[in-house]
């Protein structure tokens, strides 16, 4: 049954954020949909301890992103399966695999180039508008509130969780650079802000209510990644503005699928939190990834690493 949150609790995007921001889901999510069921399945497929890898498992069975499964029954044995939930995760899992391969040259890994087996070509994720078919950015899109919307409820509980370097008991370091964003509470936060219009420290301190000190070391980080570009006021010399670089935009597929996802899994009693409207056909934009090859749409069962 899909949770409904409270009108008075973090919104589907602070969910969403607090879920995905976690890189062991990531992965754990990435190998289940790529057929792994069994504990030793995961095990032997990532870098991560036993007992990191059995809190995380019961953790996505309980936030119904698994479901136990029994494969043996003498002895009893059983393994996991993606949930409808988890299966639908599989847009935003191919975002930032391509953004990944794309745009972090320093990858602890190789990264694998995705093939489409409809067409039979490696290919590239192309984002488009579900009802007309057309590619879109993010200047195609129109973006307001909604009922249950607002930074204060965008942003998920918690503190900020730092991802760093690859370790057999920590984080696998896989996705350093999503992490980097999706990881941290007020990180995310500032790159949706970004994406809103944001561009001057004012800009982010007001929407977000975020302490200076957090504001001005995440656009030392983000500049520092690539993500923004430090450029100067075009009417004041002794300020600053901060643009999102072409590594920067090219996120957007990440946070389209991502938002989308979480607004489905996570309705609020009190409507949406953000509603997107695609201007060239005037309809509700609902992302979908197509392959840039062959132009049909992509899912799980029909694309695989190669």
């Amino acid at each position: 049954m899909t949770p409904t949150l409270k009108p008075v609790s973090t919104n589907a995007i602070g969910r969403m954020v607090g879920l995905l921001g976690d890189e062991w889901t990531l992965l754990l999510v990435r190998e289940s949909l790529l057929g792994a069921g069994r504990f030793s399945d995961f095990a032997e497929r990532l870098p991560i301890s036993n007992a990191v890898l059995t809190q995380r498992l019961q953790k996505l069975v309980d936030d119904g992103l698994l479901q136990r499964a029994v494969y043996q029954e003498r002895p009893l044995r059983a393994g996991y399966q993606p949930t409808r939930q988890c299966q639908e995760l599989w847009p935003v899992l191919v975002s930032i695999w391509h953004w990944e391969r794309t745009w972090v040259p320093e990858h602890p890994e190789k990264m694998p180039s995705i093939h489409h087996l409809t067409c039979e070509q490696d290919f590239s994720p192309v984002l488009r508008c579900a009802h007309c078919h057309q590619p879109v950015n993010q200047d195609h899109i129109d973006t307001e509130w909604g009922p249950s919307g607002g930074w204060h409820r965008s942003v998920p509980e918690g503190v900020a969780r730092r991802r760093t370097g690859t370790d057999k008991h920590g984080q696998a370091g896989l996705f350093p650079e999503t992490m980097s964003i999706l990881g941290n509470r007020w990180a995310s936060a500032m790159v949706a802000a970004a994406f809103l219009g944001a561009r001057q420290f004012g800009d982010f301190q007001t929407r977000l209510s975020a302490p200076p000190a957090v504001i001005a070391d995440r656009l030392r980080g983000f500049c520092a990644m690539g993500v923004l570009q430090r450029a100067s006021h075009p009417k004041r010399s002794d300020w600053s503005e901060y643009h999102l670089t072409s590594k920067g935009l090219a996120f957007f597929p990440v946070v389209m699928t991502a938002v989308d996802w979480g607004q489905r899994h996570f309705p609020s009693k009190d409507g949406p939190a953000i509603t997107f409207t695609h201007r060239d056909c005037g309809r509700p934009f609902t992302p979908e990834l197509a392959c840039d090859q062959c132009e049909q749409s992509v899912d799980s069962d029909v694309i695989e690493p190669r």
